[in-house]
């Protein structure tokens, strides 16, 4: 029996850019005070691309064009 991998990085891909709907979720779940830890397991991304998305649009003021590598 083959077990389904549960590493985030492996089913993802750590360089895939996240589409511009997924980062705007990401700042909605933020808005709506989740913590990274629960955003990241809510969308299943990683916890540094989470945090990477919120400073910037902290930062910027705007979510488009993030690319997080």
């Amino acid at each position: 029996m083959q077990i389904a991998s549960t590493n985030i990085c492996e089913r993802m891909g750590c360089s895939e850019e996240l589409s511009e709907f997924k980062r705007g979720t990401v700042i909605g779940y933020h808005l709506c005070n989740k913590s990274i830890c629960e955003i990241s397991l809510l969308l299943n991304i990683l916890q540094s691309t989470v945090h990477g998305i919120v400073t910037k649009k902290e930062a910027t003021g705007n979510n488009s064009n993030l690319a997080i590598k």
